[in-house]
């Protein structure tokens, strides 16, 4: 998966770091700090040798009761910094809700449009048109001065994935390519601590959309609320370990004011394996309930995953029902992919699958025949092996509709480690249909393919 901005193209099957220079007098944890161009300069300079890709410079703070900054003054403070940054060759983001402010940026060589309002005003949809720059689209109710008397919600994950899957849409039928957008929930804005922290905690969800995600915890009141620290300037560790955990469960670019504490909590970051799980064997089931009992089998696996060292599960795919594939004398399979955060290395990982497997019933007699459980590594982050043992990315993944379905479900834009992405258009065997809570067909219809 790839988020492209403007002459910068990032792979984002790894965090991409976006170090927060802020040149206003007000910021809430660094006001004042690099409000002079030469110290901004500076400034990004070193986040820049500490790791970070790009920098997003902001000119007007967006803490909950800040007013509106003048237009020309956001001006003098951003342009000759996102300037001077661009002609040196960095990646430089304009952190602003104002047109004219992020025409004027581009023009200056920004690369991406950071919009805390999320592109509710049509100028700034427009200035996403006329432009290249990759685009931060992030959910706020009401502005700055009053979105803390907004913080009601029925259900705050849901209605931020709808939100942001809306404002999206909204871009696309300007013509906005999808690989341009980056989407950021919002913590703090417009959101109590415990919303936030729910909401991050749920991150994945927004990951299911299909673009990129932004993570920023950084300095966030509601870090401090959930590690007992009020002050913001010692709030960095503990924003760097969320970093660490909302790029596990599926952001992809983390926003941070201290680059040094993120990417050393970055060095902890687990490959991604894709894991399919199958079966069509029920071992106990009454008449008319076999896929039920398939189902449960399905669980067990997954209850055996659960206990895999250095292992965490981000995300399960709804339950599929597919037909036979390769061996067509046999009965119809349950299927589903989990997402793994883990620490053991892909051959390694095999044999406590194969160990699942086998304390299931598996018995491997007919190939591609009847089995009560079959786990199989679809892809492993980044890594590549063709050996008698083990081929990864799974050689069939393609051109299986049992896989291809549930994992789109997931990552709709998921990239394999060959680079190749997932698709429906190579799809020949194993024809899936989604299930429902209550064991139905819920929905037949294809992922959207982005």
């Amino acid at each position: 998966m790839q988020w492209k901005c403007a002459g910068f193209t990032f792979d984002v099957r790894r965090p991409v770091v976006m170090g927060i220079l802020n040149v206003t007098p007000d910021s809430f944890s660094d006001g004042g700090q690099h409000d002079a161009p030469d110290a901004a300069v500076a400034h990004a300079r070193l986040m820049i040798q500490q790791g970070a890709q790009i920098i997003d410079v902001g000119g007007e703070s967006t803490r909950p009761g800040s007013a509106e900054v003048p237009i020309d003054e956001e001006l003098r403070r951003t342009i000759p910094v996102v300037r001077a940054l661009a002609q040196q060759g960095v990646c430089v983001s304009i952190d602003t809700r104002h047109a004219a402010v992020a025409r004027a940026a581009v023009e200056a060589g920004a690369a991406i449009v950071n919009d805390v309002s999320g592109f509710r005003d049509p100028a700034m949809v427009q200035v996403a048109r006329d432009c290249d720059a990759g685009l931060v689209v992030m959910h706020m109710k009401g502005d700055p001065s009053t979105m803390q008397s907004h913080a009601q919600y029925d259900d705050v994950v849901d209605e931020v994935r709808d939100y942001l899957d809306a404002r999206a849409c909204q871009l696309r039928a300007a013509g906005i390519a999808p690989e341009r957008i980056c989407i950021d929930p919002g913590p703090g804005f417009g959101k109590t601590p415990d919303q936030s922290l729910e909401l991050m905690r749920n991150i994945h969800v927004l990951a299911r959309l299909g673009y990129a995600v932004m993570t920023a915890a950084s300095r966030k009141s509601y870090v401090g609320a959930a590690y007992g620290i009020d002050d913001p300037r010692e709030r960095d560790q503990a924003s760097a370990t969320e970093a660490l955990m909302g790029c596990e469960a599926g952001a992809t670019v983390v926003r941070t004011h201290n680059v040094q504490a993120t990417m050393a909590a970055l060095a902890d970051f687990r490959p991604l394996a894709v894991i399919a799980l199958g079966g069509n064997v029920a071992l106990v089931a009454e008449p008319g309930e076999e896929d039920e009992a398939k189902i449960a089998q399905l669980n067990l696996a997954i209850s055996g995953l659960c206990t895999l060292p250095d292992t965490q599960i981000v995300d399960i795919s709804s339950f599929y029902r597919s037909q036979p594939a390769y061996h067509d004398d046999q009965d119809h399979f349950i299927n589903a992919v989990a997402l793994l955060r883990t620490g053991i290395a892909p051959k390694e990982l095999l044999g406590y699958l194969h160990s699942i497997e086998n304390s299931l019933g598996r018995v491997r007699t007919v190939p591609n025949g009847p089995r009560t459980c079959d786990l199989d590594i679809v892809d492993y982050q980044l890594y590549e092996v063709a050996t008698d043992e083990l081929t990864l990315p799974h050689p069939r993944a393609l051109e299986r509709d049992f896989v291809m379905k549930p994992l789109m479900e997931l990552r709709p834009t998921f990239t394999f480690a060959d680079g190749r992405r997932a698709t429906l258009d190579a799809v020949r065997y194993g024809q899936a249909e989604r299930l429902g809570p209550d064991g139905t067909v819920a929905d037949s219809s294809a992922p959207d393919q982005r």
